[in-house]
């Protein structure tokens, strides 16, 4: 499993853009920039959609005030569902949707959530993380079930806000 100071791992994955999918390289989208990136089990689930991008959306402003250069959604959905959840939440310009459709960069982190039994497949456990230049700096995983540290408050606070 990940933790603070590892590298993210680089690979191709899919983001909806202007024109359709477009590949999204995740060593470009780390490199020489703060990011947080923060995993749902699933877009348009009920704690993802009401609570976890809305406050996001919310903080935006201040998390681009501690130094945040982009903040990023990843689930393990397709891209198609990505894009049509971004649009349903009003996410444009503020939050960058990232489609880990086969869950290759959840696996490679450690932070499967197994919701077979649930009928949701393999998924991604809810977490957020902090990464300067692609190293993890801060690094929240919720409990199963839980919806405390991985907030956009929470995440704030640990960038001492």
């Amino acid at each position: 499993m990940i933790k603070v100071g590892d590298r993210l791992p680089a690979m191709k994955l899919m983001t909806p853009g202007a024109e359709g999918p477009q590949e999204i390289d995740t060593g470009e989208l780390f490199a020489g920039k703060t990011v947080v990136l923060f995993a749902v089990p699933g877009a348009f689930t009920p704690t993802c959609s009401a609570k976890h991008v809305p406050g996001f959306l919310e903080h935006h402003d201040a998390l681009k005030a501690k130094g945040v250069d982009e903040i990023v959604c990843i689930a393990v959905n397709d891209v198609f569902v990505m894009s049509a959840w971004a649009d349903d939440q009003k996410a444009a310009g503020k939050i960058t949707f990232v489609a880990d459709g086969s869950g290759a960069f959840t696996r490679a982190i450690g932070l499967e959530l197994d919701l077979i039994a649930r009928g949701l497949g393999v998924r991604s456990q809810r977490y957020a993380l902090v990464a300067q230049d692609g190293v993890v700096t801060h690094l929240a995983i919720e409990q199963p079930g839980g919806f405390d540290v991985s907030r956009a408050e929470a995440v704030l606070e640990s960038l001492g806000g």
